[in-house]
């Protein structure tokens, strides 16, 4: 599976309350308006300025905070097709993969705002054709690799029943 889009740079420590807003919490229950305000408090009109396909890159600990799957469900309803960051936290990071939104580690002081990227999950490679780099990260196991090809654990159950471990 592989995924092509713009960059939008961001750096360490970002919480899922300034991924999804925590004074627009009475949204929770509908997601796709709350998908027009992610990452408006690090950085206002952010939703305006993505386009679908967009990749979010950070540092470190992206996704701090608490463990509320509203934040990756509003990036990926935003158009957000994958995020890139040094580390993450984990519950967050789970959660994308739950909901289907490819998030990879990397050394992303390769990246600047704005570079093209192409990400190949199964090969472990994030290519920034902007400079010409060729980032590796680790590859994920099998049925992480399954869960986003189909879109998320619900519809991976959904398609294919419960997980054998």
């Amino acid at each position: 599976m592989a995924l092509k889009g713009k960059a939008w740079k961001f750096g360490d420590d970002i919480s899922t309350d300034l991924i999804a807003p925590g004074r627009l919490f009475h949204l929770r229950s509908n997601i796709p308006e709350l998908a027009k305000h992610v990452m408006e408090d690090a950085r206002p009109g952010f939703y305006s300025l993505i386009n679908r396909g967009d990749f979010i890159v950070a540092g470190e600990n992206f996704g701090q905070g608490s463990s509320r799957e509203h934040a990756p469900t509003a990036l990926k309803l935003a158009g957000i097709a994958a995020i890139a960051a040094k580390s993450y936290a984990r519950i967050f990071y789970r959660n994308c993969i739950n909901i289907g939104l490819p998030a990879v580690i990397c050394d992303t002081d390769q990246i600047k705002e704005g570079d093209e990227l192409e990400l190949d999950l199964e090969a472990g490679l994030l290519i920034n054709h902007n400079r010409d780099k060729r980032l590796t990260f680790p590859a994920l196991p099998g049925i992480m690799n399954d869960i986003l090809r189909e879109g998320g654990l619900v519809e991976y159950v959904k398609k294919h029943g419960d997980i054998k471990i």
